[in-house]
């Protein structure tokens, strides 16, 4: 089906048109002028939408590369831009206690304002691919043809994509279908409280607690905004996860480990799931994998302040499970990202009845 969705995006939709590197490329069609910037002198702009603040010249883009000045106007030169589009298991994003088993189509653009060197999908965020133009409405029209619970904004940094994500998060919101951010945080303050109305939940990404490995290993950024971004989204009601990939000698000591728990316990509650990911080498990062007893190890330190913590990309380790934190016992069982077993009950433990936080109704695989 996945194959049939991407060649159906294909026929249905205008033509594909290439990416671009610093400066507007002519054959692209400018769609949507860009919220969030000031023009300045000599046709000059300042964009206002992430913490990077860039200013930009004539006829250049912003280090996303998504949003390009033309004639001293800030443009969403990505909009409607698909790169990637896909059916996706909720819990691939990852999402484990926001609807369990469903499905929900995911798309991404290209670009991204962070520069982090063990980027995973370097080559649609760091390089120039083909894209397809989809409408929102087109968006919604296959959100409903394929009984997705909704569509997530992901692969690349959605905010970046802000117009866009905008534009079709109301109109899904609209259908009753959700909405879902997997994200690096990274984010203004006022386009992110615009946003959240319409957003049902997000993964954040927290590449580390340590303000210096932004700064040296994800391009010159700060980690407060991806905290503040955390806060917000919690306390405007949408579903929190969190993810960490463990870089080792980066981000996996002792210490710092216990500074993110701490931090996520004291700030936004140990209820939230925390995801640690294995790292592998990749983009321009040739460090080894992280061990797998490095990932036990966290994994249990985790679970002594945090209610639900999950490991992925190691399959040797059983940590993809969803545990009753009062009895330990075992109410979602997942092998890979599909589901064994299911033990809730009205949102408890079908065990011994605690609560188990989430968002648990179910969507059953019918046609509405």
């Amino acid at each position: 089906m996945f194959g049939l969705l991407c060649q159906q995006l294909w026929w249905d939709n205008l033509v594909c048109t290439k990416g671009y590197e610093g400066s507007i490329e002519k054959e692209r069609r400018i769609v949507k002028e860009s919220r969030y910037y000031t023009p300045k002198e000599n046709n000059r702009v300042a964009c206002h939408l992430c913490p990077r603040e860039c200013v930009i010249n004539e006829s250049k883009a912003g280090i996303c590369r998504g949003r390009v000045n033309h004639g001293g106007k800030l443009y969403a030169q990505t909009y409607g831009e698909c790169s990637s589009v896909a059916m996706d298991p909720i819990e691939k994003k990852p999402l484990y206690h926001f609807y369990p088993g469903s499905q929900i189509l995911s798309i991404g653009t290209t670009g991204c304002n962070l520069k982090c060197q063990f980027c995973q999908n370097w080559h649609i965020s760091q390089e120039s691919v083909s894209t397809h133009q989809v409408s929102p409405e087109d968006i919604v029209k296959y959100a409903k043809k394929y009984n997705a619970i909704g569509v997530a904004y992901t692969y690349n940094e959605p905010f970046i994509w802000y117009e866009y994500v905008l534009d079709t998060a109301k109109m899904i919101k609209q259908e009753g279908l959700k909405n879902v951010l997997v994200t690096n945080g990274y984010v203004n303050e006022q386009p992110l409280l615009e946003l959240l109305p319409y957003i049902d939940a997000l993964n954040i990404d927290v590449k580390s607690i340590e303000d210096g490995f932004y700064q040296e290993i994800c391009g010159g950024v700060r980690l407060n905004p991806v905290l503040n971004t955390i806060k917000l989204s919690k306390k405007n009601g949408c579903w929190v996860e969190l993810t960490n990939l463990v870089i080792p000698t980066l981000n996996d000591s002792p210490l710092q480990i216990n500074n993110l728990i701490n931090w996520i316990s004291e700030e936004i509650g140990d209820s939230v799931p925390l995801h640690f990911s294995r790292y592998f080498p990749n983009y321009k990062m040739n460090l080894p994998p992280t061990p797998l007893a490095t990932l036990e190890q966290i994994y249990h330190q985790s679970l002594q302040r945090l209610k639900y913590v999950y490991i992925g990309n190691a399959c040797e380790i059983n940590g993809d499970n969803t545990c009753c934190p009062m009895c330990n016992r075992i109410v979602i069982k997942r092998k890979g990202y599909g589901i064994s077993q299911y033990n809730l009950k009205d949102g408890r433990c079908g065990w011994c009845n605690s609560e188990i936080n989430g968002q648990w109704e179910k969507y059953m695989e019918t046609d509405k």
